[in-house]
């Protein structure tokens, strides 16, 4: 359970990792490519997932390894990205699997959705780690993002985030040891607790965290400062994001999948994340309502949900792969 009154010690465990955040700044240099990439040219760009699957979230990683979680339960899918080949993995559980990330570890941390739960899985066995449940009745834990001391992540229906502090060497923390951060400042919430809140990334200078709203100002960016929970409406320069989803930087490169519009929106971030101007659109005839991106090589991987269809246990699903932008 969520322990709101976490002590200032956890707190700070959690929260005071300025310089090792400031290591995830520069991902090294974006290329530019046709569809098929500079790296694993052979590899498919288009690969199927399995027949009524409802795909949400992606990971990538270790390795040439794609990973995909499900709003329809806990089963996640393992594909190469070489072959473009994988199986089901099951994780003993039937909650949903909507956002999540690999670590170094091969460890999966999944946003459980209506489940309230932060889910960590061993990602060769699928067995579950941990669970931690979070939030109100209302909550969907719906996104989520790793930092060096900690996987954040959102909860679409209430007005803050939750914090999963990481040991040295990556151990799991007690679940009295969660946090949940209350968004203030400048936030705006959808009134009787209406989805608000989507994807998250951090900002290029590790030093603080960006939010996805798509109630306020017609969908917007925030900034948030994971000391104190303070956030800042991000200046897109007009740019809006009311269809906002998956967030991924790569360097100063802000990609975010718009779902409904079947596209991806790029912005060049100031380093503190408070400015962002608007770069590129990413737009693909093979979209499907494509939710969340994870990057390989030189190439953006996205599941098509198929979100505005009427789907059944037998309709297909699939992932795409189109190039990064410079």
């Amino acid at each position: 359970m969520t322990n709101d009154d976490a002590s200032g010690a956890s707190r700070r465990t959690i929260l005071g990792a300025g310089a090792a955040l400031g290591a995830l700044a520069a991902l090294g240099p974006l290329t530019t490519a046709a569809r098929a990439g500079t790296r694993g040219a052979d590899w498919p760009t288009d690969f199927p997932l399995p027949n009524g699957f409802q795909p949400e979230g992606i990971a990538i990683g270790p390795a040439a390894t794609a990973w995909f979680g499900s709003r329809k339960g806990g089963d996640l899918y393992r594909a190469s990205l070489a072959t473009g080949r994988g199986e089901t993995l099951s994780t003993g559980t039937d909650a949903m699997s909507l956002g999540l990330k690999s670590d170094g570890r091969g460890r999966l941390f999944v946003a459980g959705g209506f489940t309230r739960h932060l889910r960590v899985v061993e990602g060769r066995s699928g067995r579950v780690l941990a669970t931690y449940e979070v939030g109100t009745p209302k909550t969907v834990v719906n996104d989520v993002v790793l930092t060096p001391r900690a996987a954040w992540f959102t909860d679409s229906t209430q007005q803050q985030l939750y914090g999963l502090p990481l040991g040295p060497r990556g151990e799991l923390p007690p679940a009295r040891d969660i946090v949940t951060l209350p968004l203030v400042g400048e936030w705006v919430s959808a009134p009787a607790d209406g989805f608000t809140t989507n994807g998250l990334e951090r900002t290029p200078d590790g030093r603080g965290l960006l939010v996805i709203n798509v109630h306020a100002h017609g969908g917007s960016l925030y900034r948030v400062d994971p000391r104190t929970g303070d956030t800042r409406l991000v200046d897109l320069g007009g740019s809006k994001l009311p269809d906002g989803d998956g967030a991924l930087l790569l360097g100063r490169t802000l990609y975010v999948v718009q779902q409904i519009q079947n596209a991806v929106d790029v912005f060049r971030m100031h380093p503190t994340g408070l400015r962002g101007t608007a770069v590129a659109r990413i737009t693909d005839a093979r979209f499907r309502i494509p939710t969340t991106v994870a990057a390989f090589g030189d190439r953006l991987y996205l599941p098509n949900s198929r979100f505005t269809e009427e789907t059944t246990p037998t309709t297909p699903y699939n992932a795409v792969a189109v190039s990064q932008v410079r």
